[in-house]
């Protein structure tokens, strides 16, 4: 479906977005149903549905599962999935992979939203087919089709008949320099998405976000929502501008010292996988040390809760950086 000119003119104005009340990317809505998340989930091979779910469902709680695993409702003659899988809400096609060789997501696209002062990207995955003609720059409608639900992907078990579906995920993009800074400290590591690549995709519960957007309708604030979720832990980065606070404005909250003093760093309230929440810019004299990036706290319980991203880590009375949280500091700052 082609938008018309007046719609694409809309969307450019407004960032990509006419619509800030996300929906779901295909039929099955029995997440909204009492009891119905079984019909609505698909588990990893020989797990229950809980398996599909976003957070820290894989391997004993120590895996990380960035999105839903929505099951099927149609079906052809041969028995494969024939759901179309459509745009959760307004905005532009930013990325999509037809070479399901490349990657643990197989055929997938990702769009990109301005819902609430909140640059998102969702995205869909395991696709059998992207919609013909699809391509990156494409505006897109709520509940257009983009695609059909399938079953492809790289990994070494290969998603088998009965667990055909459409992982979805609603994420923040990390950093849109991400390919040059892959290039320039993944030294030897293949990165064939360019920014798109899911390592740049911090994701949060899509499930969460679904149902408060059917509860509220028009009424539902994306900003308002993830500054609602649980932080874990919280950071200071000393560099004077970060890629996310230009493109999420709405997470930024006002300090007058840092504005009368002028911005040398920021303060991030982050959730257990690293998704900036709440955003403080600071001036130099708000920021105790000369480091790059100082762990200022660490909610304990939340960290327990959620073992598997793997950011931070207690050593005796203190918290420190893992690998993978230094990573996304550095990501962060790039």
């Amino acid at each position: 479906m082609k938008c018309p000119g007046f719609i694409l003119a809309l969307l450019w104005l407004t960032g990509g977005s006419l619509a800030s009340s996300p929906q779901f990317p295909t039929t099955n809505h029995a997440l909204l149903n009492a009891g119905g998340e079984e019909q609505f989930f698909v588990g990893t091979a020989g797990k229950p549905w809980t398996s599909g779910q976003f957070g820290c469902v894989r391997s004993g709680g120590g895996q990380l599962h960035e999105g839903l695993d929505i099951r099927c409702l149609q079906r052809d003659k041969r028995g494969e999935p024939i759901d179309a899988v459509s745009a959760t809400a307004d905005g532009v096609v930013a990325y999509v992979n037809t070479k399901p060789g490349l990657s643990n997501y197989g055929n997938y696209v990702v769009l990109r939203h301005q819902l609430d002062g909140v640059e998102v990207h969702s995205l869909y995955a395991h696709l059998s087919a992207v919609r013909p003609g699809l391509k990156a720059g494409d505006a897109v409608r709520t509940g257009e089709r983009i695609a059909t639900m399938g079953r492809t992907s790289n990994t070494h078990q290969r998603i088998t008949q009965d667990r055909a579906h459409c992982h979805f995920e609603f994420d923040l993009l990390v950093n849109d320099r991400f390919a040059q800074w892959h290039a320039a400290k993944k030294d030897g590591e293949r990165n064939d998405h360019g920014n798109f690549n899911g390592h740049n995709l911090a994701g949060f519960d899509p499930a969460a976000v679904l149902k408060e957007s059917a509860a509220r309708g028009p009424a539902f604030d994306f900003a308002a929502h993830l500054q609602s979720r649980p932080e874990m832990f919280r950071l200071a980065i000393r560099a004077k501008s970060l890629s996310i606070v230009r493109r999420c404005p709405r997470l930024v909250q006002r300090n007058p010292v840092a504005e009368r003093e002028g911005v040398a760093g920021y303060e991030l309230a982050c959730s257990f996988n690293g998704v900036p929440l709440r955003i403080v810019p600071r001036a130099a004299s708000e920021l105790k040390s000369p480091a790059k990036a100082v762990l200022l706290s660490v909610n304990e319980a939340e960290w327990r809760a959620h073992p598997c991203a793997k950011l931070v880590f207690k050593r005796g009375q203190s918290w420190t950086l893992l690998a993978h949280g230094q990573d996304l500091v550095d990501l962060l700052a790039y």
